[in-house]
């Protein structure tokens, strides 16, 4: 098994390699504008300095987000092209799981991920985090809100993710992780398919993109 992560929900663009049992290796570049420069080289870079061949890999996982429109469907249709290539499946995982599980490396009991949406808004869920590290429960549907909007309770949590670097005085409990690992992501995708578990490749966009056809906009052609 060689999986092959990629996510592009946040300002990192990421990718990364496991084999089920671990992290191999990854990368990640820091620009909230620049996915789809970044992800193919970056992509590349990844697997040459592995000393990996595209065709050495077995599947490919992508965060489904939620992101931004553009940067998340860069990513997704990064890793949709190339498993069709290559001919090896490709699965999908909440970006925000992800997260969810980077942060209970660190703490538990429940926990807050709030990534940046722009709009000055937040995506954001609630989990639980169990004694151990892999016991993460999702506990609301992402969503998508204004951070003074989420209740008190939620924004006091220990807090995963970008939301806390943009709102500080929102979000008083931050933990260190702003952005997706996307080896992390790789791992998790690993044993996912190791149980069986399905993972469709579904964006969570959460709203509609900035960027809208006149047929969209019910504008008459």
């Amino acid at each position: 098994m060689l999986i092959l992560g990629i996510d592009t929900s946040t300002s990192a663009i990421g990718a990364g390699l496991s084999d089920g049992g671990g992290v191999l290796a990854a990368t990640h570049r820091i620009d909230a504008r620049g996915h789809t420069e970044q992800r193919a080289p970056l992509i590349a870079t990844l697997l040459a300095d592995s000393g990996v061949a595209p065709r050495d890999l077995t599947a490919v996982v992508v965060g489904n987000g939620p992101g931004p429109f553009t940067g998340l469907r860069v990513g997704m249709v990064t890793g949709l092209t190339m498993a069709h290539a290559l001919g090896i499946p490709v699965h999908g995982l909440c970006s925000l799981d992800v997260l969810a599980h980077q942060g209970a490396a660190i703490t538990h009991g429940e926990i807050l991920v709030a990534t940046d949406a722009r709009r000055k808004e937040v995506y954001w869920a609630r989990y639980r985090v169990g004694p151990t590290a892999h016991e993460v429960e999702r506990l609301t549907e992402p969503a998508v809100d204004r951070p003074a909007e989420l209740p008190d309770d939620v924004r006091s949590l220990p807090t995963v993710g970008r939301g806390p670097v943009l709102y500080p005085d929102l979000f008083p409990n931050a933990l260190h992780p702003h952005d997706v690992d996307a080896g992390l992501l790789a791992l998790l995708g690993g044993r996912g398919i190791a149980a069986g578990v399905t993972m469709p490749v579904e964006p969570l966009y959460l709203r509609r993109p900035d960027a809208l056809t006149n047929a969209e906009r019910g504008v008459p052609s």
